[in-house]
């Protein structure tokens, strides 16, 4: 399908499924891509490795975790 034929049918949409369309594609130009996401993800993961090695920060249970969150939902 090419690029006219695409606007034209997006012409037909009602006004509510257009914005749905616009919002969509314009999160799709903000959204990073898979290998930015997995720099990002890594270079996280290296600093918080960083922070509990020198002792910055220190690790908490997961069941720690946990119990704190199922409390902040009820």
């Amino acid at each position: 399908m090419n690029l006219q034929k695409i606007e034209d049918e997006a012409l037909h949409l009602s006004k509510e499924e257009r914005a749905q369309l616009i919002q969509r594609l314009v999160l799709s130009m903000e959204s990073p891509s898979e290998e930015e996401l997995r720099s990002d993800w890594l270079l996280e993961a290296r600093r918080r490795g960083e922070e509990l090695d020198d002792g910055t920060v220190q690790p908490v249970p997961g069941e720690d975790v946990m119990r704190k969150a199922r409390a902040l939902i009820k």
